[in-house]
């Protein structure tokens, strides 16, 4: 077995603490990775803050960054000393219809999660990148472009492929038009790149203060929500509309934004049921969809797509011994737009 530093939460109401935990051994078709930054995401804050204690422990972290430290004798496609990522997906069956389409996050089986997750050979619960090192099947090992900065990288593997795949399901090119909901985590990856890929992007907030950030992200147009009369004005307009709020909101105001034979995808309300009004759906023949994560294949072209474009998030890194102070600011929304932890001082934690 292999040790490593990890901030993990023992019990509910614990918080997290520096330990020692195992990782296993190397298979033939594992990758160790030295983690150098892992990203700070809300599912991390509802692992560490869960209340049934059937959740822990729990080491949080699915959207890594690091090198290559040692690879299986299987292994052809990495070498030691390789930068890469890693997302929210360690493993899948590799069997079903979803696998052998390339959308392993479909897996029939559930994929196995980076952390919280049941490993598939010995049955143990995976622990995740709040750490110093992972261990992980090299299918699930991206290539990281060398070129942008490791820190901000690491919210493409979580954030950044949410937003990707339904821009690149809908084929956003030149002469799209785009409409993102929502300026967080989520939503200001949802700007850059679909201005990157062509396509006149809107932003939707409910914040005025936000409207300047949003152009310099990349947005050609703001519209307050809560002004009736700007939403009006780009009815029926938009190809796509990308909703990434998470909180409870009506959509109908911008299915109505949706011009003939368009889409509204929601990826921020993933737990629970949405209300929609049918004849918003049917004026129009509008849809309406959902997507959550990304596969392999996307997975691997958005960080190529990333490097050619020199496409990070915003991020504000904090070292790991401030990892509380990261979710405590998280959970009141203080962030733009993604905290992500230097695990550079794990060793000493």
């Amino acid at each position: 077995m292999r040790s490593t530093t990890a901030y993990q939460a023992a019990a509910p109401g614990t918080g997290l603490e520096p330990v020692t935990i195992q990782r296993r051994d190397l298979r033939p078709d594992d990758v160790a990775v030295r983690i150098t930054h892992c990203g700070v995401c809300h599912t991390d804050l509802h692992a560490v803050r869960a209340e049934g204690a059937d959740a822990f422990p729990v080491v949080p972290g699915h959207e890594f960054v690091g090198e290559v430290t040692a690879v299986g004798s299987d292994v052809s496609a990495f070498a030691a000393g390789d930068p890469v990522a890693v997302g929210n997906i360690v493993d899948s069956c590799g069997e079903c219809a979803m696998c052998l389409a390339g959308q392993e996050n479909f897996c029939a089986s559930f994929p196995t999660l980076t952390y919280g997750g049941v490993d598939r050979v010995d049955g143990s619960r995976t622990m995740g990148g709040y750490a110093g090192e992972y261990v992980v099947r090299d299918r699930f090992v991206y290539h990281r472009p060398p070129g942008l900065d490791p820190a901000a990288v690491a919210p493409l593997l979580c954030a950044g492929i949410t937003v990707w795949e339904p821009l690149r399901r809908w084929q956003v090119g030149e002469g799209s038009r785009v409409g993102v909901v929502g300026l967080g985590g989520l939503g200001h990856l949802a700007v850059k790149l679909a201005r990157a890929l062509g396509a006149q992007v809107t932003v939707f907030t409910t914040s005025p203060g936000k409207a300047e950030d949003a152009r310099a992200l990349g947005a050609h147009d703001v519209v307050l929500s809560t002004d009736a009369e700007a939403m009006a004005a780009v009815a029926d307009s938009l190809d796509l509309v990308i909703d990434t709020v998470s909180a409870d909101h009506d959509l109908t105001p911008y299915l109505a934004t949706v011009a003939l034979d368009g889409t509204l995808c929601t990826l921020g309300h993933i737990v629970g049921t949405i209300s929609v009004e049918t004849m918003a759906l049917l004026i129009g023949r509008k849809s309406l969809t959902s997507a959550g994560s990304g596969g392999r294949p996307a997975t691997q072209e958005l960080l190529d797509f990333c490097g050619e474009h020199g496409i990070t998030a915003d991020v504000e890194v904090l070292s790991s011994r401030d990892v509380a102070t990261a979710l405590d600011r998280l959970a009141r929304n203080d962030v733009r737009y993604r905290f992500v932890l230097d695990l550079a001082d794990i060793a000493e934690a």
